[in-house]
């Protein structure tokens, strides 16, 4: 597994998604805050879509964590938000205008740092 260390290498979808490792808060953390500071104007379509498994991976991998939906509608609507965002129908295609790509992996990047805050908080852990 690739880890990122500058926030220009990033572990793909396979790494991520089926490996069963623990939610690592700093990389999860270091990725997303990467993918934030991503400008429109600056950036490549092709630095977007390399994001988009690594950051579709932290989301997926936090949606099967315990959370609290049983307790909290509101962590069930992101919990419901966030399974329609990783759903492969909806990722962006070679189609998909590139305003379309980054919107898409901002909104993946912000859920998947909201769903980290929930588990820090949750798990007694430092917010991210």
């Amino acid at each position: 597994m690739t880890v990122a260390s500058t926030g220009k290498t990033f572990e793909t979808a396979e790494d991520i998604e089926g490996d069963g490792a623990a939610i690592d808060v700093e990389v999860i953390s270091s990725q997303t805050n990467t993918v934030l500071g991503l400008r429109m104007d600056t950036t490549t379509r092709a630095a977007m879509d390399q994001q988009v498994p690594a950051i579709a991976g932290h989301l997926n991998r936090l949606l099967h964590e315990d959370l609290g939906a049983d307790d909290d509608s509101e962590v069930r609507l992101l919990l419901r938000e966030g399974t329609k965002l990783v759903d492969l129908t909806s990722r962006p295609t070679p189609e998909t205008p590139t305003f379309g790509t980054y919107l898409y992996l901002r909104n993946l990047a912000l859920l998947t740092r909201r769903l980290l805050w929930i588990y820090s908080q949750r798990n007694g852990l430092d917010a991210p």
